[in-house]
């Protein structure tokens, strides 16, 4: 089952390339500003009681 869980040599070489590549924003996707990011609200606001099921 570990076997499974592994990445291949390929897929390995893939990420490794892709971590040299950089990010590129465009108008439909811009960097966020710390001013635009404290405008995010959360969709799922946190639980009033953790573990409590309806």
């Amino acid at each position: 089952m570990i076997k499974e869980l592994a990445f291949s040599e390929e897929e390995l070489k893939s990420l490794a390339k892709a971590r040299d590549i950089p990010i590129v924003f465009d108008e439909d996707c811009p960097e966020t500003t710390p001013e635009r990011a404290l405008k995010f609200r959360r969709v799922n606001p946190p639980r009033d009681h953790i573990g409590k099921r309806a």
